[in-house]
């Protein structure tokens, strides 16, 4: 399954690091007194040992005092060199980034232009900006009842409206489920409710609802018509998507279906070279993937503005997909019937 450090690595593989202009790179070597060999930099390191048949006299010596690297995700100032058992001294967690542990392998870049840091922020704002043109679509089960049912999923929040709810309640007059018929709509109303929310449950218990992650601030609960207590329904809800809190996050879990990354890798790629210079060689590449696209870049037309029409046509291709898929219900006096 897609993560979001795919998707990082595929925005720069296809826009921002051409196999003809990759930075100067090298690999994390195992540290001796690290017991675990898996591990070449632990999170209170300070040692970087390198690996020197990656690089040049000329790529070594810019390791010296003063350089900037990275590993990972995050960036370090180097402030010794040791040529003879390539080794140097680093101040971790430089320029905001966070100090973690590192793999042995893992690739060191020697002053990269684009960050990986920056290209996973980039990333998650591309993801935010998505809605409300774009947005994720979640189904939940839900136990039908007297009055509001707050949903206590840890994204609930995002909810933003039901588009389609449907049960087998079928025999409205009779109030009953009928096996193996069709399923008929139901009308539904989604309800925001303060965080936490304190309610008394049908046993008279006391429960609070509390929705600690990012998010609107807001407990969600929803509201089912014309069905008797105890009935399945089945609601789908349209969504905000979730920002990614790591790399490892699945494009699943944000709510991102698989044809968005075109489009979240355009606004990346757009986002990261507004506003100055980048190398020639990136230009090039840019200029090509966009030729291929049918958005050819001319005197008239700068990289990123190419970019961000090929993202808008992408938009709206996938904009069009949603409304076939998903109809807007009617809604009378917030209740929407499907």
């Amino acid at each position: 399954m897609s993560t979001i450090g795919n998707l990082v690595d595929r925005t720069y593989r296809e826009y921002l690091e051409p196999m003809d202009d990759i930075v100067s790179y090298t690999t994390l070597s195992n540290s001796d007194s690290i017991s675990d060999s898996k591990v070449g930099l632990t999170t209170s390191g300070t040692s970087v040992t390198f690996n020197g048949d990656l690089l040049s006299v000329e790529e070594e010596d810019a390791l010296d005092a003063g350089a900037i690297i990275e590993i990972g995700q995050e960036l370090m100032i180097c402030t010794d060199l040791n040529a003879v058992t390539n080794t140097i001294t680093v101040t971790r967690a430089a320029r905001g980034t966070t100090a973690a542990e590192h793999e042995q392998g893992s690739l060191i870049k020697i002053a990269p232009p684009f960050p990986r840091i920056n290209v996973f922020d980039a990333v998650c704002d591309q993801i935010k900006n998505l809605y409300p043109t774009l947005f994720a679509v979640e189904t939940k089960s839900i136990t039908s009842k007297v009055g509001y049912i707050p949903l206590d999923g840890s994204t609930d929040n995002h909810l933003v409206a039901p588009i389609k709810a449907i049960s087998q309640y079928t025999d409205f007059s009779a109030g009953s489920d009928e096996t193996g018929t069709v399923f008929q709509g139901v009308a539904t109303e989604l309800v925001d409710l303060p965080n936490p929310f304190t309610y008394t449950d049908a046993d008279g218990v006391s429960q609070t609802i509390t929705y600690s992650n990012n998010g609107p601030d807001k407990v969600n609960a929803i509201q089912v018509y014309n069905v008797n207590a105890g009935h399945t329904v089945f609601v789908t809800f349209k969504k905000k998507f979730v920002t990614p809190t790591a790399e490892s996050d699945t494009l699943a879990t944000v709510g991102l279906e698989d044809e968005y990354e075109p489009i979240i890798m355009a606004g990346v790629a757009a986002q990261m070279i507004a506003g100055r210079d980048i190398p020639t060689a990136t230009a090039d590449y840019i200029t090509d993937q966009m030729g291929t696209s049918n958005f050819p870049v001319n005197s008239a037309t700068s990289i990123r503005n190419s970019l961000l029409q090929y993202q808008r046509a992408l938009i709206q291709q996938a904009r069009k997909d949603l409304r076939a898929r998903y109809p807007e219900p009617v809604t009378v006096n917030k209740i929407a019937y499907t």
